[in-house]
């Protein structure tokens, strides 16, 4: 069943997939555990992305029908140095990550980008060859943007000053190149969360 956008899945199809029966999904979702709602004939049902939600947040597969009709999250990365740029885009495949990466290698490309795509999350270098971070994020989070995104901070050292700045600026997670790029993922998957819980 499908409504506009959306697809809307009923209990047997999710006990199915979870290898449940119907009556288990129907109190998932009475209890709050599954996000659903219930039609005019009292039949249960929930989207495809509150879905893989639950799946996820289980460790249960998520299936390929499922997973097509689920927009993934598209993350903007900005950074010049195109090794560790394609080392890292290796990493998030491997650690099975589901967003869609856009690479940028400076400032100004990233804006466009970023205006582009709509990211929910941009992982920022601080020192580019045209702007830094402080830069790209003060035209970023302007007033006229209207852009809630998440920004991570990725740095091989910055003066107190420009974090404290990068602070003022609404920036909440800043990583240090040093603590290893499994560090950045985890930075990663936290704002992803935050963002997904501000949604919810």
């Amino acid at each position: 069943m499908s409504s506009g956008t959306k697809r809307y899945w009923g209990t047997q199809r999710v006990a199915r997939m979870c290898q449940v029966t119907p009556a288990t999904v129907a109190n998932w979702i009475d209890q709050g555990h599954l996000k659903g709602h219930r039609t005019p004939t009292g039949h249960r049902r929930v989207t495809s992305q509150d879905l893989v939600d639950f799946l996820q947040r289980h460790e249960i597969p998520v299936p390929p029908e499922l997973a097509e009709g689920v927009p993934r999250e598209r993350v903007v990365v900005v950074e010049d140095d195109v090794n560790y740029r394609r080392a890292f885009v290796r990493l998030v495949q491997r650690a099975g990550l589901d967003v869609e990466l856009v690479q940028a290698a400076t400032g100004v490309d990233g804006l466009l980008e970023i205006g582009r795509v709509q990211p929910a999350l941009v992982l920022l270098d601080y020192s580019l060859p045209d702007l830094n971070a402080v830069q790209v994020i003060q035209r970023l989070l302007a007033p006229s943007r209207g852009s809630d995104v998440e920004v991570i901070v990725v740095t091989g050292g910055l003066p107190p000053e420009a974090e404290e700045r990068l602070r003022q600026l609404g920036v909440r997670t800043i990583v240090q190149k040093s603590d290893g790029m499994r560090a950045i993922i985890e930075a990663m998957q936290d704002a992803l969360r935050r963002r997904k819980g501000r949604a919810a």
